[in-house]
């Protein structure tokens, strides 16, 4: 395997068989490997060594794969978290992507899969828009560059794949992004039906960037295509700005 591609992974699963399995395959592929079998033990390697990638089991016993996934993300903002999880569990999938998580992987996986999708993950957390010039509409500003989103001149905090959805939004502003596009331009080409992604990530940006994430003026649904970053944006006078941040856009 390219250098390029490979990266340090820490694997996090109970199942000591699984981790064994992870290990020996992913190692064949150039990764270097870092295990846990505990999801308190994984938040301190993560605190204290540099990962290119956390591959996380979504159930495991004490503390449970999604609020580690949380407190990862709080830890480590840039870091690519992709979760192992089971067939039918849907609910679980959307509280993953919630809690942080860039990508789910359902057990059982092939082989193929796992790897494009780490592969994936970690060039994109690498290489996301290091040259490119901030992007300014209406008062969300974005700078790939430093990796910075702003409203108003206020931080917005966005984990790794909200950026980078947003970033290609902004990019083509004013123009309708269909849903399969978004999913393989972003997540990339062996995507394009996982419209739960879309859902609940517009719902995340929304919340962050939008006066009032109920009736969105940035980031707008196209009906029947896909989502829009809206060109022409009107700012209003300040003073009524401030919606509560529960108010949650259907998407």
């Amino acid at each position: 395997m390219n250098q390029d591609t490979s990266g340090n992974l820490l694997i996090v699963d109970d199942e000591r068989s699984i981790r064994l399995s992870l290990r020996t395959i992913l190692g064949n592929f150039g990764f270097g490997i870092v295990e846990a079998a505990r999801g308190e033990e994984a938040l301190s390697l993560v605190r204290t060594e540099p990962f290119d990638a956390v591959l996380l089991d979504i159930n495991m016993p004490g503390m449970g794969g999604i609020e580690v996934c949380r407190l990862m993300r709080k830890a480590a903002p840039r870091l690519p978290i992709l979760m192992l999880t089971v067939q039918g569990g849907e609910e679980r999938k959307v509280e993953a992507l919630d809690a942080g998580a860039d990508d789910y992987i359902t057990k059982p996986f092939q082989l193929r899969e796992l790897t494009a999708r780490l592969r994936a993950a970690i060039r994109r957390s690498k290489t996301l828009g290091d040259e490119e010039a901030a992007i300014l509409i209406g008062d969300v500003m974005l700078d790939p560059g430093r990796h910075l989103v702003e409203k108003k001149g206020r931080p917005v905090h966005l984990t790794p794949k909200q950026f980078e959805l947003l970033h290609y939004l902004m990019m083509h502003a004013g123009r309708p992004i269909p849903h399969a596009k978004l999913l393989r331009s972003v997540w990339g080409p062996e995507y394009g039906n996982e419209l739960e992604y879309l859902r609940t990530f517009i719902r995340q940006i929304r919340m962050r960037i939008e006066d009032d994430p109920a009736n969105p003026q940035y980031l707008v649904t196209d009906s029947h295509i896909g989502y829009r970053f809206n060109e022409s944006i009107e700012i209003p006078p300040s003073g009524n700005a401030g919606q509560t941040e529960d108010r949650a856009a259907g998407a």
